[in-house]
């Protein structure tokens, strides 16, 4: 019998390169949980302690704010892009 691991992104988003091509195919995904699920993976991949202090957000929050069915506040996710780094760009 084999055993397999659970797969995590995390393991993977270890390059800036890596990071903006995640987060650009989850916002190409008409669920919008599936780019709040990406943004969470990206700060547990930067460090969610660290990512708490950048945004004056608990910790503990961050976790909840990005777990599958949470609604977050816009400006929370900013918060957390900007900590990350990221910029959203638009193009027609």
């Amino acid at each position: 019998m084999e055993n397999f691991s659970e797969f995590d992104a995390v393991d993977y988003l270890d390059s800036e390169e890596m990071i903006a091509e995640y987060l650009t195919a989850a916002l190409e995904d008409e669920n919008p949980d599936v780019f709040l699920t990406a943004i969470g993976d990206v700060a547990r991949a930067r460090g969610m302690s660290k990512i708490a202090q950048r945004t004056g957000l608990g910790r503990e929050s961050l976790y909840k704010v990005f777990s599958p069915g949470a609604k977050p506040r816009y400006d929370t996710v900013l918060k957390v892009l900007h900590s990350l780094g990221v910029k959203l760009t638009v193009a027609a």
